[in-house]
Order: structure tokens, then C-alpha cells, then sequence
């Protein structure tokens, strides 16, 4: 059994005792009652438990290795983001239409906000930075994918965590193993190291001169 958190807030949506320990569902009903992440109140301001998320970065236009620094470096500098980790960066091979390849990367940070509000200041960096969403799989200036928070499972319509798609990703996987290489990803309930090894690296390279 575990919950979901979607707008209305935490709601049983499987039952499954090999999905979720007992410690996973008393984790969740805690969660559940109101203590994290939901927002509470402290000398008349709303304040948020800080959890611990990871992003993917990824670039292919312009001079992709200065927008992703300046990505982070502006991350660092939002109230409520604190950086914790970064990865090196990667070249890897994109997907969708022909395009130039990418530089990927990962960070892990400290925030103090809800799910739902990191992603609208993701949303934001990246029009910050010249992102047009045009065309699906197309190349892009700036992409920011929240794929972890906490060990929470989030699904409302415009968001879903973990991402539905990191554990097909070498391109997220390979970068997020050197910085999170223990954090289990919630859903499979295996580890990120564990997950690296069923995805093929053949097409993602370290930069070099990171």
C-alpha cells in the first residue's frame, strides 16, 4: 500500500506488499497526516520541511555548457534552492528529430518548497534562458527535469515523481549515479547504481575539461 500526492493531498492508490514494505506505508501515512510536504504554519508563515530533490540538466543550443552553469548558479540563487551536488557534465546523443547532440548533467539540492513550486521555478529558468516549447524531443536551450523528491511518488497532471522516464535514460542515469548513486528511486525500489546497469552508456561520454 502507499499514497500519491496530487492536489487534493495524499490518496491511497495501490495495494501491494511487494511494491511497499511496512516501513514505506508507515512513512507514508505520517506524510499522510499533514507533516511533510505539505506546508505549515510557523509565527503566521507558511514554512516547508527542506527534502532533498535531484534535477537533470541538458542543453543543445547556443554554448550549452555556459547556459547550464549559469542554470545552476542561478538555481543557487533562488530563495528556498540550495545546491548540494553536481555531476560532471556529459555529451550524449539526442533523441527525436536530427539535432546536435547534448550536454547533460545532474544536480542534487536542499529545498524549501513544494513539488509544484520547484517546478513552476524550473519552468521559469528555463524561459529565463530562451526555452520555446515547440516541438516534442526537439533541441532546446535549456531543459530541467525534476525526477526526485524525497521519496515521495507525485502525480497530478503536470507533474509526475520520480520521472516516468529516468530509469530508460542513460543520459540522466550516468550523471545522477556519480552524486546520488544510493538514493533509491521509489517506485522500482532499486537504487540508482542498480538501475545504471540495465541501460546502455554506449552513447553517453564525459566532457572533457569539466
Amino acid at each position: 500500500m502507499f499514497f500519491r500526492f496530487n492536489e487534493l493531498g495524499f490518496v491511497k492508490i495501490l495495494q501491494d506488499s511487494k511494491v511497499f514494505g511496512i516501513s514505506k506505508l508507515l512513512k507514508f501515512r505520517q506524510t499522510a497526516a499533514g507533516e511533510h510536504p505539505q506546508k505549515q504554519s510557523q509565527n503566521g508563515h507558511n514554512t516547508v520541511k527542506r527534502a532533498k530533490t535531484a534535477l537533470a540538466l541538458g542543453s543543445n543550443m547556443g554554448d550549452s555548457q555556459a547556459i547550464l552553469e549559469a542554470a545552476i548558479a542561478t538555481l543557487a540563487q533562488t530563495p528556498g534552492i540550495f545546491l548540494e551536488a553536481k555531476s560532471n557534465w556529459y555529451k550524449t546523443k539526442a533523441l527525436g528529430p536530427p539535432q546536435p547532440d547534448y550536454l547533460n548533467g545532474c544536480v542534487t539540492l536542499q529545498v524549501e518548497m513544494l513539488p509544484q513550486e520547484l517546478l513552476e521555478n524550473l519552468l521559469k529558468i528555463e524561459r529565463q534562458f530562451g526555452r520555446v516549447r515547440q516541438e516534442r524531443w526537439g533541441p532546446r536551450t535549456l531543459d530541467l527535469d525534476l525526477l526526485l523528491y524525497d521519496d515521495f511518488i507525485v502525480d497530478t497532471p503536470n507533474l509526475q515523481i520520480p520521472h516516468p522516464e529516468m530509469r530508460d535514460r542513460a543520459f540522466v542515469l550516468v550523471p545522477l549515479a556519480e552524486i546520488a548513486s544510493d538514493w533509491v528511486e521509489p517506485v522500482s525500489g532499486r537504487v540508482i547504481k542498480e538501475l545504471l546497469k540495465e541501460v546502455d552508456c554506449s552513447g553517453v561520454h564525459l566532457l572533457v575539461g569539466n
